[in-house]
Parts: C-alpha cells; structure tokens; sequence
C-alpha cells in the first residue's frame, strides 16, 4: 500500500484463470500469477469463482474443508508473497452438496465468504449441488475496507449497498461467467453499475474464457468468458482484460470512495423506509 493526494492506493492485481479440472494444477498456476502479481508490487490478487476447479465437474469429489490441502496451499501462496489471496473454492455443506467459497487470506485476513445467489438462471441450477451462504462478509486489510461478491450476486444491488454502509470501500467480485447472447454486455453492465450503486472500487475477476485458447470445455456449465475489470466508485473502467487469460494490475485510489460519496451520496440519500 502507498498513499498519494487522494490518500491510500491500494495495488490490485487481477489473475485472469483459465482452471483445469485437477485442483493441484490450479493450485500451482496459481501460485505463479501471485510471484507475478507480487512482482508487479500488488498487494492483493484477486482470482476467479472457481479458482479450485472449472465448473462442469462434479463438485463433491473436489470440495475440501477449509483447513484441507488446497486451503493451506493458498495460504502459503499469500504468505510467501506478502498478499492478499481471493481464490474461489469449493467446501463441504453439512446437506451433502457443497459451498461456492471464497478463501480469502493473508495480510492479517483469514476468513470465507460463501456465495448467497446462486445461478439458477439461464437453464443452470446451481442449487442441485451448491448450498448457499446466508452472510455479508467484509474484512480490512491495511486500514482498508474490502467487501466480497461472487459472479451472480452481482444482479443483486442490495448486496453491494449493504456492503458500503458495513464499511466496504473495495469490492471484490470473483466470477466464472456462462457464455451466451449478450452476457458480455451484461457483465460489463451489471459491474459497473453495482459500483455506481455502493460508490465502492468493484474488482471483477473472471475464468478466461476456454474459446480464446482453443479448448472446449464439453460442458455447457459458466466456464469463463474473461473481461475482468477494475470499476471506479463513479462507474469508469480503470483496466480490462479480454477473453484469454492474463494478469491485470491496478493502482486503486480508495480516497476516491469519499470523493464520490460527497459528490453524489446515494449511500446517505436512501431511502429504504419508503419502499419496504
């Protein structure tokens, strides 16, 4: 972290993955975009959903607990780093299906955000094997206030309101994005306005997308389309990547959240008392 005129800048890299099947190869790739990252002077690297394994596999074999091999690979990637790790994972649910799970660790932070939207949508229903979370989670890091989301709770604005007065100034947004008509429009859309909507920085991290390489995933599951990016709190694109995988990296100004929330208040001006 440094400071500038607008107070803290916060470095942000965004690792573009393309995930295999195999969690250990994910694992490793993982553990060589955070050395770049770490190269880059980032101080948080941000990983899609599914970080662990694609979608379109079943997920019960692959699901670990959170003090598992793959968890305690990720922590020791943040550590010997010196970042902050979002990596989405999957853990066990005490039903029997599994949790859509962000491992989010290192620079002081240990904790987990399970996904609450899943994606019955658009033919998928995520819910036959995901169970879903039931909290917000925030976490600060270097005196920085970070909120968490994954892929379709990004339809969802009052997750990200509730995110804002709950002290978040940087959202998180890992993502593993399904294919089709208009979705990249819509991914693009739906970020920006969700930083419109909390006056946060929205980091949005997606699986690349198979297609860009050559490869056919062979299933018809979310597996990627890429188009990361990092949202100012007032709406602009600061960086994006396309399709294929890569490594984005950011300089995130988090005095511009108090610029923007003085400049237009829709955080203070709300008015949920009327509208219940």
């Amino acid at each position: 972290m440094t400071a500038d005129v607008d107070g803290t800048t916060v470095r942000i890299a965004v690792g573009q993955m393309l995930s295999e099947v195999s969690p250990e190869a994910n694992l490793a790739e993982l553990g060589r975009i955070a050395e770049r990252a770490a190269e880059q002077g980032a101080s948080v690297l941000v990983c899609p959903e599914a970080a662990m394994a694609r979608f379109g596999i079943p997920l019960g074999p692959v699901a670990q607990p959170l003090d598992g091999p793959w968890a305690a690979g990720v922590r020791e990637v943040a550590a010997r780093h010196g970042l902050l790790v979002v990596a989405g994972m999957f853990t066990p649910a005490p039903d029997g299906r599994v949790r859509n799970t962000l491992l989010i660790t290192g620079r002081g932070v240990d904790t987990r955000y399970d996904k609450v939207h899943l994606f019955d949508a658009f033919g998928f229903a995520e819910s036959r094997t995901v169970a879903p979370g039931d909290r917000v989670v925030k976490a600060t890091a270097d005196g920085v206030g970070f909120g968490f989301a994954t892929c379709y709770d990004v339809r969802f604005p009052e997750l990200f309101v509730r995110l804002a007065e709950s002290g978040a100034q940087v959202i998180l947004v890992p993502a593993s994005w399904g294919a089709g008509p208009g979705k990249r429009e819509q991914w693009e859309l739906l970020v920006r306005a969700r930083a419109l909507d909390s006056t946060c920085w929205v980091v949005a991290a997606g699986q690349a997308d198979p297609a860009a390489v050559g490869v056919e995933p062979g299933t018809s599951a979310p597996t990627g389309i890429g188009h990361s990016m990092v949202v100012s709190p007032l709406g602009e694109v600061r960086g994006r990547l396309g399709a294929e995988p890569g490594l984005l990296v950011v300089d995130v100004e988090v005095g511009r959240v108090a610029a923007a929330r003085s400049s237009v208040p829709v955080i203070a001006n709300r008015r949920p008392d009327a509208y219940r």
